[in-house]
């Protein structure tokens, strides 16, 4: 049987691609914890145009916060957030080691949630997508290990070996929740993970980088590698391979990079996996500075984000 040439043309065609900006963006209690109204924070969220965004520390801290306890307080500013910008939101209120006061807000309707509360599906233009949303433990903090920073009752560590085993112990359990929620994204048209992982990424503390003065030693950082092994891609990363001329630092704006009681670094991540998935721009989102893409004036929160563009 002969085909027609418009048969030809049909079974040839590719579907149509999507393109979405998605943002991760720690808001620190939507700038509460530093007396902001939440007016900034959603004014950094329309400088980035993204339309779904993983937010973390949409609760203030409590009045006890210390490096090993720290719980949340108040009430959570994502509706308020989703309010203002006329958008769908969902409070992710489990309690468990991947969530510290996270929701997720999306330009798109949202459905129910995966069962550890850490990702849910939204619907665009009919096609479903994931996105799971995660705030990691800051403690024991790897980076400030290897420093010599004392944080909390963590002991110093030496090489990159022992920063990799620390924060496999550190986050692994969490890791371990995600990838049992990402199970119901399985049929997905694309799947993003956003987050304040408290670890830096697998692609930026590399010999170079070290060479260079930007970080101690080499260290393939395992949680950020077990989603690329898993088939997600680093989206910044992506856009901008090179960390050493390009070190993206999310954390911190409000700290002298200079200082020798912290570290500048990458810990805020957009990543994504999706069958014919490109990443066609990537941003650090921050205050009118040389570590920001897309400046804003005020920045409301203590780290900046980061937003990506992807098709698929």
């Amino acid at each position: 049987m002969r085909l027609s040439l418009l048969a030809l043309l049909l079974v040839a065609a590719p579907a149509h691609a999507e393109t979405l900006r998605v943002m991760s963006f720690n808001i620190y209690g939507g700038g509460a914890n530093d007396g902001k109204d939440v007016a900034e924070t959603v004014a950094a969220i329309n400088a980035a145009n993204p339309d779904i965004v993983g937010l973390q520390e949409t609760r203030v801290e409590g009045t006890v916060c210390t490096a090993d306890v720290c719980p949340a307080a108040g009430a959570s500013v994502a509706p308020a957030i989703a309010a203002a910008l006329g958008w769908h939101y969902y409070d992710q209120t489990q309690e468990n080691v991947a969530l510290w006061a996270n929701a997720v807000i999306s330009r798109y309707p949202i459905g129910k949630a995966s069962e550890h509360d850490l990702g849910v599906p939204v619907d665009v233009n009919g096609k479903t997508v994931w996105i799971f949303n995660i705030h990691h433990d800051d403690s024991p903090y790897q980076p400030y290990q290897l420093l010599d920073i004392p944080y909390g009752d963590a002991p110093f560590l030496k090489t990159g070996a022992e920063a990799e085993a620390a924060a496999t112990a550190t986050r692994g359990p969490a890791m371990d929740l995600l990838f049992a929620d990402m199970a119901a994204a399985k049929d997905a048209a694309a799947v993003f993970v956003t987050g304040d992982f408290n670890e830096p990424g697998y692609l930026d503390w590399t010999p170079e980088a070290v060479a260079k003065g930007t970080h101690p030693t080499s260290v393939v950082w395992p949680t950020t590698k077990r989603l690329a092994d898993a088939g997600f891609v680093d989206t910044y990363r992506s856009v901008f391979p090179d960390p050493v001329a390009k070190p993206a630092f999310t954390w911190t704006p409000t700290y002298d990079e200079a200082a020798t009681d912290d570290h500048p670094d990458r810990i805020d991540f957009v990543f994504a996996r999706g069958q014919g998935l490109s990443v066609t721009d990537a941003a650090i989102v921050g205050e009118d500075g040389p570590r920001s893409d897309i400046r804003v004036t005020p920045w409301p929160s203590d780290h900046r984000a980061t937003v990506a563009a992807v098709s698929f």
